[in-house]
């Protein structure tokens, strides 16, 4: 049993990770049609998305296989012959248990070490993407904002040529300006890229009486780089920071008013590797604690799929209600420990309730 079940965990752990990799890489598939995004650049950023998404796919493929191993035995009455056989029901539970707690171990690994490492690299690569391919960040027909510069391009051409442009740069918030050109081109340079217009002219207000100045020109170079956005000096989000920074992190660190946000997302990570026992307890409780019926599972089923369903959704609320007050972090703990508890009780003492049950039935059969 726990060789068939790490096998499943296995297939069914990809088998939805594929899928949710592809509807995340669909945003990206423009960026390698129309830009001219490497496929190599493009696996990288989409993969680094993952593991964020293993922490939740785990859990529920442990549940899924866990109710298919544990059904196809009670339908196949196996279950029966191996409680006449003298196995206790600690025997029986116990492959599930051990494939709960490998899972445990491995989401432990995803949000404490990986999860801050992956999401940190697809921040760089993205930083990275803006600088040295920032043609694909230019949309035709549409205002691209990059950081203080807002950019307009009617027609991107061939070799990076850039048609009807317009540039609003407002870094330095008292001397904004606006730059239109007829035609351009966007330029690789050392500094970072540079979107070069020719024939144009530039707008600049002046905030104290309020008169506009035109300078009209041949030639004009707008720096585009996000020199400001050094790995060192960018404020980091929740995903890209450890547990402990998350945990004791105080401003200027951490900004005031991400406080809560930050706090709540430091316990779930501690919490939601625990989703894998929990779910795992649920389905042993209605399914292994359970006996033979003729009337089939599907009552059992749906038990423990509506369940699990309300478990990950009062997650998912919790972690929010905690984010706007922290008082209610308790409640987060609680929600991860009331299943197993629950789960593993009932799994334990339910047959003990449910065995004279079994023994009519099994007669009547």
């Amino acid at each position: 049993m726990l060789k068939q079940q790490l096998i499943m965990m296995v297939f069914v752990t990809l088998g939805l990770l594929c899928v949710i990799w592809l509807s995340q890489s669909l945003r990206f598939v423009e960026m390698i049609v129309n830009r001219g995004l490497s496929i190599s650049v493009f696996l990288q950023l989409t993969s680094l998305l993952l593991p964020s998404f293993l922490t939740i796919i785990i859990p529920i493929s442990l549940f899924f296989v866990i109710v298919f191993t544990y059904n196809k035995l009670i339908q196949d009455r196996e279950l029966i012959v191996m409680r006449s056989a003298g196995l206790s029901q600690w025997a029986l539970a116990k492959p599930a248990l051990m494939v709960a707690l490998l899972s445990t171990a491995a989401c432990y690994f995803l949000t404490l070490f990986y999860l801050p490492y992956s999401y940190e690299q697809f921040k760089e690569l993205q930083f990275s993407i803006r600088n040295d391919f920032s043609s694909v960040l230019l949309q035709e027909g549409s205002f691209t904002d990059l950081d203080g510069l807002t950019v307009y391009v009617r027609e991107v051409g061939r070799d990076n040529e850039l048609l009807g442009i317009l540039v609003h740069d407002s870094r330095n918030p008292d001397a904004q300006t606006t730059m239109m050109a007829k035609h351009g081109a966007l330029l690789r340079t050392d500094e970072g890229p540079r979107i070069v217009l020719l024939d144009g002219n530039r707008q600049e207000v002046n905030a104290e009486d309020g008169t506009m100045s035109i300078l009209y020109f041949d030639r004009y170079a707008v720096d585009i780089a996000h020199s400001s956005e050094e790995s060192g000096l960018r404020y980091q989000e929740a995903r890209e920071r450890s547990v402990y920074n998350l945990l004791t992190g105080t401003p200027p660190d951490i900004a005031q008013h991400d406080m809560g946000a930050f706090r709540a997302e430091g316990h779930d990570r501690l919490i939601s590797p625990l989703n894998a026992i929990a779910f795992a307890s649920i389905a042993l409780a209605v399914l292994v604690s359970s006996s033979f019926s003729r009337r089939g599972q599907n009552g059992r089923l749906l038990l423990a799929i509506g369940a699990m369903v309300l478990c990950q959704a009062t997650s998912i609320a919790m972690k929010n209600l905690a984010a706007k007050n922290p008082a209610l972090v308790p409640l987060m703990y609680a929600n991860a420990f009331i299943p197993i508890l629950l789960g593993l009780y009932w799994t334990f003492k339910g047959p003990q309730i449910k065995a004279k049950r079994a023994t009519a039935e099994e007669a009547e059969a």
